[in-house]
This record gives structure tokens, C-alpha cells and sequence, in this order.
């Protein structure tokens, strides 16, 4: 292993956020390459840095999401995301049909819902670091994302989990976040 400390810490965003990015690269509405390729674009453009970043995270998650905009913009890219879209996520053999369903429902929403959704859920973001992120206020962000689990919800409603007990009214993992200044 290097000495390098620019090495070391790119290393160690590598690791906490990497496989993060790929799905929020799939939110972004890339395909599963496509989100490897802005990755190592990514990876490649911090390694080349002077300096360490004051948060080499966000910064990372902010790099990653602008090269996935500028990436996807593209005709060419449009019509192969269109092509490759039943594929939103890697499919696993292991995989259950309630996974699937809710990976179609995820896939379903509005990209905005579904990038707050993402950020919030899998890379453990507060509303105010995914609205600093984006851009928005965090009021407008934890909008999108209630919004989105309640459309979540809605399209798993009735659907039977792996205990084979109906999910009811509240999905546990996707309750609604507090409103801000009461978490």
C-alpha cells in the first residue's frame, strides 16, 4: 500500500461509498455500467487532487452526481437507458419476488423522489446534507421523500413479505422520517 495520504484517503471514501454510488448512479437513472464508468471518472478525478477535500465524503457523492448528470445527457445514453431500463437494478439469483417488487415500485417513482429516497435510506444522509447536495432546501427534500415512500407504500400495499404476513398499512424500514427539528 502507498504512503500517499491522497491515495489513502480516496481509498477510504472507495470503500464507504462505492457500492452506494453504483445505486444512487442507478437513481440517477444509469445503467449498472454506466454508474461504474462515473465511479472510476469519479475516483480517478479525486486521485488527481492537490489536496484532501474538508469532506471527502460529500464531496465524493456531489463529484459523482455532477458526472452522472453531464454523463447521462447524451442521446445515445437516453435511448440505451431506455432499453436497459427493466434492468434498474443487478439481478441476483438469490433474489425474492418482494425484492423484485420493490426494486419495480423504487424504479417507478419520480427520479427526485427516488434520488432522496436513495440518499437518505442507503447512504445515511440527513435532509440537510441531501438538500446541500442538491441544491434544495432540506424542507423540499424530505417532501420528496415522504412523498416517495407514501407512493412506495401504496404500490406494495397488499403484497406479502418473506414471513408471509401481510404488510399492511406501515412498512417498517420505510416509515416516514420525522419532520425537521424533531429528530
Amino acid at each position: 500500500m502507498s504512503n500517499d495520504p491522497t491515495k489513502n484517503w480516496c481509498q477510504e471514501v472507495y470503500e464507504a461509498k462505492g457500492a452506494g454510488l453504483i445505486l444512487y448512479g442507478r437513481a440517477l437513472g444509469l445503467t449498472h455500467g454506466e454508474a461504474e464508468d462515473v465511479l472510476q471518472e469519479t475516483f480517478l478525478a479525486l486521485m488527481q487532487l492537490q489536496e484532501r477535500p474538508e469532506q471527502p465524503e460529500h464531496y465524493c457523492v456531489r463529484s459523482f452526481r455532477n458526472r452522472a448528470l453531464n454523463y447521462r445527457r447524451s442521446l445515445w445514453r437516453r435511448l440505451a437507458r431506455e432499453l436497459e431500463s427493466q434492468r434498474w437494478f443487478e439481478r441476483s439469483p438469490a433474489e425474492t419476488p418482494y425484492e423484485r417488487a420493490a426494486m419495480r415500485c423504487l424504479g417507478e417513482l419520480p427520479p427526485e423522489q427516488r434520488e432522496s429516497i436513495v440518499l437518505k435510506i442507503w447512504h445515511q444522509y440527513t435532509f440537510e446534507e441531501i438538500g446541500q447536495l442538491l441544491g434544495l432546501s432540506p424542507n423540499t427534500v424530505a417532501g420528496r421523500y415522504r412523498y416517495g415512500l407514501q407512493k412506495l407504500r401504496t404500490s406494495l400495499k397488499g403484497q406479502v413479505y418473506e414471513r408471509h404476513e401481510s404488510m399492511g398499512e406501515t412498512i417498517g424500514i420505510l416509515d416516514a422520517a420525522p419532520p425537521l427539528g424533531e429528530a
